[in-house]
């Protein structure tokens, strides 16, 4: 009995033993016919040979820049001191010495003479600056020319026949499209990584913040990274790395390229000229948002809305005015500021453009067109503020004011500047909801002056149940902001 019991245990064991294997083969036709059903056939399983292309074209940028000391003994030039101590010793403290700061980043052979693309920060007063090759040769470079609002430069070194990253249009560029970031983070040597395209035309305002377009990427970008190459599968360089946005320190999956386009206009201009020139209009700008839209009519939520314009501006000549909505420039349409913005400074000074807008709103606004000649944005124009073109209902907004006096100078308002000074804002109410801080001064309300407290009331009593649409001057800038009265 028990030799019957012991062989039958032995052909079930067989039994299973036989049927694993087919079980375990059709578990793994299943898997693979799921994994065939989400990657298409045409997906690459390496992107070598784009890296074969690209690599070489990818260097590591040092640079050194001396920085003095602070003078050690504050009394070393005394002549009392000098005779306790002898010359020597004062000297000694004179001196001071002196520190070097050492940077790290990359950057891209752009021209197989020796022309580099970087970011301006990799090298901003840099002393001295040396390119290392991925074949470990390394070169004294010159700096040809760099601007600090798009955070660019270019670099040259003496060689020649240099391997080439051919420079992409990132206009074509789509969110999803994958990518490789090349560079050399933290110094451990050229490394690659991947990742997608996120998201475009984000401004993140960490640098100068002037002229930001950035292509955002999840491709792990960290130290060392800035200045190298953002490349497509076809190993064309689509963005130059530049930033990071990161909780840590470190790479979040968050990070930032200036778009080729961008680099390729610098580029050139930097070449030919040494420095950058830029176009402008001579307008404040803000978004147009729904309450925005719904204050000056509009039927739609477009555009970009014209909260100042700089007298004796392209714009002033050309007749824009405060409370206008910039629709195209050229045909093209925009709804975005930093879009428009960047749009006017990659126009060359001295362009006729054709701006499409929107004037008076209230339902009967009308399109227009008008034709500016840009100017040249300066260091002077870019950091003046656009004028505001104009030479108790407060309660239902929830704020105090009272009109302007002589001694309100020092609130960096111009002389001829007329409104009422909001003294106070409750922290609740509409007003503050809206963007109105204390300090302010409401220039005009629903495009009318305002030069009273009756005016300001006259123009809620018009609105109605619809946002009161407040032109404010906040230290000699002006913008608009929608405010809803209560009650």
């Amino acid at each position: 009995m028990r030799i019957i019991l012991t062989l039958a245990a032995a052909i079930g064991m067989l039994a299973c033993s036989k049927q694993s294997g087919p079980i375990e083969a059709s578990y793994t036709t299943r898997v693979a016919g799921a994994a065939d059903a989400r990657m298409p056939d045409s997906a690459p399983q390496s992107y070598a040979n784009v890296l074969d292309r690209a690599s070489p074209a990818v260097v590591t940028i040092r640079s050194a820049r001396r920085v003095r000391a602070p003078q050690q003994f504050p009394f070393a030039d005394d002549p009392f001191f000098r005779w306790l101590f002898g010359d020597r010793q004062s000297n000694s403290f004179r001196r001071g010495g002196g520190a070097v700061e050492r940077g790290l980043g990359s950057g891209v052979i752009v021209n197989a003479n020796g022309d580099i693309l970087t970011n301006h920060h990799v090298v901003d007063g840099a002393d001295q600056i040396t390119v290392e090759m991925s074949n470990r040769k390394v070169y004294s470079a010159r700096l040809v020319g760099s601007d600090a609002p798009s955070d660019l430069a270019v670099l040259k070194i003496d060689a020649s026949n240099l391997p080439v990253l051919s420079l992409g249009n990132s206009d074509h560029v789509r969110v999803g499209d994958v990518c490789l970031a090349i560079g050399n983070p933290l110094g451990i040597g050229e490394t690659v990584t991947a990742g997608i395209i996120s998201a475009k035309g984000r401004a993140t305002g960490l640098s100068d913040g002037s002229f930001e377009d950035f292509l955002q990427t999840d491709a792990p970008i960290n130290q060392g990274n800035s200045g190298g190459a953002l490349v497509n599968t076809n190993g064309e360089l689509i963005g130059i790395n530049s930033q990071i946005l990161s909780t840590t320190g470190g790479n979040i999956g968050i990070g930032f390229a200036i778009p080729s386009n961008m680099a390729k206009t610098v580029l050139a201009q930097l070449t030919q000229g040494g420095k950058v020139r830029r176009g402008q209009l001579g307008v404040g700008i803000q978004p147009v948002t729904p309450e925005v839209a719904a204050s000056l009519g509009l039927k739609e939520v477009s555009g970009v809305l014209v909260s100042g314009v700089t007298p004796g501006s392209p714009a002033d000549r050309a007749g824009i005015k405060t409370g206008d909505v910039i629709t195209a420039i050229n045909g093209q349409a925009t709804n975005d500021g930093n879009n428009l913005r960047n749009r006017i400074a990659s126009t060359p000074p001295g362009t006729e453009v054709v701006v499409s807008l929107i004037r008076n709103g209230n339902g009967n606004g009308r399109e227009e067109q008008v034709k500016a000649v840009l100017g040249e944005l300066t260091e002077a124009t870019r950091n003046q503020p656009p004028g505001s073109g104009v030479g108790g209902g407060e309660g239902q907004l929830g704020l105090r004011v009272r009109t302007l006096t002589p001694d309100d100078v020092q609130l960096g308002l111009s002389r001829n500047t007329a409104g009422l000074l909001v003294e106070s804002v409750d922290p609740i109410g509409p007003a503050a909801e809206g963007g109105v801080r204390s300090g302010d001064v409401i220039v005009k309300a629903n495009r009318q002056a305002v030069r009273s407290i009756e005016d300001l009331r006259s123009a809620m009593q018009k609105s109605g149940t619809q946002p009161v649409l407040l032109l404010i001057n906040r230290g000699g800038r002006t913008k608009f902001v929608a405010v809803k009265p209560v009650g």
